[in-house]
């Protein structure tokens, strides 16, 4: 298991405009304008990644609140599924219901979302505010496979908490670390 680091997009970024089929959701498609005036998260996430799959419960959870407390939410799955049909939109969505998404579970087949956003890896997180300006990108937590640190999602709820009470949100952020972005041959951007 070869970890890969987020590239820090610049804080300050606009979101990216994009529209992408909710797997979760007979495929209607979802895009940024469906958030438009509200803040936003987006987290690349797939199905097969060890990295996701020690936070996915605490994610979904953290995910569902913010949801519930009035910001957008949704995840992306931008992985090459010739090479890894695990994250097709079959098991995605199967994976959607199994683990209780409220929010849209996206597939980015052509992986032109992940290049807008420069994700680099599984799991890798985006919050916007309001105005679509990025304040926040990195780790959920320092959870990791086998480290031994606990999954409380504190970096990330500490973000979300903050925007939603109008506090400024610390720019001292630590990049995500996961399984990189599984590009199709020929499809990998240059950042990474």
């Amino acid at each position: 298991m070869v970890a890969t680091s987020s590239t820090m997009l610049a804080l300050g970024a606009q979101a990216a405009p994009f529209e992408l089929p909710d797997v979760s959701n007979n495929n209607a498609p979802i895009g940024l304008s469906n958030f438009d005036g509200k803040p936003v998260l987006i987290m690349f996430i797939c199905n097969h990644c060890p990295f996701v799959l020690h936070i996915l419960p605490q994610m979904v959870e953290l995910a569902n609140t913010a949801k519930s407390n009035g910001i957008g939410v949704v995840a992306i799955s931008s992985n090459d599924v010739q090479s890894y049909p695990q994250d097709g939109p079959e098991h995605m969505n199967a994976l959607a219901y199994e683990v209780g998404f409220e929010f849209p579970y996206l597939y980015d087949q052509s992986q032109s979302v992940a290049s807008l956003y420069r994700a680099a890896c599984t799991p890798d997180f985006f919050l916007f505010d309001q105005a679509h300006a990025l304040v926040y990108r990195g780790q959920m937590d320092g959870a990791r496979p086998g480290n031994g640190v606990a999954v409380t999602g504190a970096d990330l709820s500490s973000a979300i908490n903050s925007l939603l009470n109008g506090t400024e949100i610390s720019k001292q952020q630590i990049a995500s670390v996961g399984c990189s972005i599984k590009w199709k041959p020929n499809n990998k951007p240059g950042y990474v």
